[in-house]
């Protein structure tokens, strides 16, 4: 089974990415990596915005990072023109997460990206990681991450 099939089968599909709102563009390609911007947790009602900690709990923050984990994938398809099928590895990942300062799970709500990406992907969506909180990201969104990808 292919990767749009995967997406298919899990009742998902990648939409169209807004443009950037600030001085940057969504996806460079250098040689054969792919570095994706930071995709913000939103979903077809907007911005998912919260604090884990505070408002949001673990299963909300995975949900918020699968969205993230989305985007990323919209982004290489919709602004790159590049196939799922062509990805030969997510090199890394950098989640952000907006939380209180005693929230230590930001590792669990990274998975609900890390989960979706091996999902869709196999193999080829196993990837270093790095997580961590913060006070606050861009528009109130709950999580934020950014991505390397091998073409």
């Amino acid at each position: 089974m292919n990767a749009n099939e995967k997406l298919e089968q899990l009742g998902l599909k990648l939409s169209k990415p807004t443009s950037p709102a600030a001085n940057y563009v969504p996806i460079k390609k250098s040689g054969n990596n792919i570095y994706i911007s930071g995709q913000l947790s939103a979903d077809e009602n907007g911005i998912i915005t919260g604090t884990l900690g505070k408002n949001l709990d673990v299963e909300a923050g995975q949900k918020a990072a699968a969205t993230c984990a989305l985007s990323i994938l919209s982004q290489i398809v919709h602004s790159g023109g590049i196939e799922l099928d062509e990805i030969i590895s997510v090199i890394k990942l950098t989640v952000l997460v907006s939380s209180t300062s005693d929230f230590t799970n930001h590792h669990l709500v990274a998975n609900g990206a890390s989960d979706l990406l091996v999902h869709i992907l196999g193999e080829n969506g196993i990837h270093a990681r790095a997580a961590f909180g913060v006070a606050s990201l861009p528009l109130g969104a709950a999580v934020e991450i950014e991505a390397i990808i091998e073409i």
